[in-house]
Formats: C-alpha cells, structure tokens, sequence
C-alpha cells in the first residue's frame, strides 16, 4: 500500500476539508493542516496531494508555501481543489514545486460554497456545495490514483 499525504488549507466555509475528509474515512491517508503545521518531512510518503479552496485564481498561500518548502524531489503529486468557479488553478501552484521534478498525476475539483466580497450579498454561490455526490467523485478520483499507481 502506497503511503499518502494529502496537505491541505480549508479556511474559509470548510469545503476543502470536508472533501479531504471523505478520502480519509476511504483510505489510511495521512491530513497535513497547512495552517497549523509549516514544517514536515513528506520523504516517506510515495504520493502527496495539495488540496485548497481557491483565493483570487489561486491556490492558499500556505499550500504554496508548504510545498515550496518541504515537497522532496521526485515525488507524484496531485491537485484537489474546490471553487466558486469549477475550475483548474493548479498552474498557480507551478512556482511553488518549480525545480522539485514532481510528477503531476492527478487534478480534481469542485464546487465549493464561496461567500467572498460581492457574493456575501446574494447569499453566496455554490449553495451545498461540495455535496454528497461532489465527496463520491472526490473518493473515486483517488481510487484511481491509487489504482494507477500501484501498476
């Protein structure tokens, strides 16, 4: 079994920890709080995963940081991201892992609750969201990671 962790930024409705959360309760995968721990050595681990809600087009800057300082080199990696928008914001993690030789080998997202400035006034975008369906896509997007990786 491939040792994983998954270091993760929730800070806003929660969104990213409630998908994080629903890959763990499914796999023995280790949760790194990128805004509590700063500091932590990933060498042991064959498949890290960063996982964000997304501020302004761009991952957390703790998740940037947390990578930029302690991703080894010649490591498989993987995007989680939820927001607002649906979208893939993953280059904005490039600068971050620039020079580690990461493999990407996987990116997944969803929407996610988003309250932020203008959208506060309406209630908000995304209501629910990530959902029940949204955590299902999120466990099976990890199966096959999983699944590939041990080929």
């Amino acid at each position: 079994m491939s040792k994983t962790a998954i270091v993760y930024a929730s800070t806003h409705h929660g969104n990213t920890k409630k998908v994080v959360d629903a890959i763990a309760r499914e796999f023995e995968v280790d949760l790194i709080d990128a805004t509590v721990t700063t500091e932590k050595d990933l060498s042991e681990y064959e498949l890290i995963g960063f996982a964000s809600g997304i501020y302004a087009a761009q991952f957390h800057q703790q998740i940037k940081s947390f990578a930029q300082a302690n991703l080894p080199q010649n490591k498989k990696i993987f995007f989680i991201m939820t927001s607002a928008m649906n979208k893939d914001f993953s280059k904005s993690m490039a600068e971050s892992i620039k020079g580690k030789n990461a493999e990407i080998v996987g990116k997944f997202t969803c929407p996610g609750y988003n309250t932020f400035g203008p959208f506060k006034l309406i209630g908000g975008t995304a209501i629910g969201r990530p959902d029940e369906n949204d955590l299902k896509d999120a466990v099976e997007f990890y199966r096959t990671l999983v699944r590939v990786g041990r080929q």
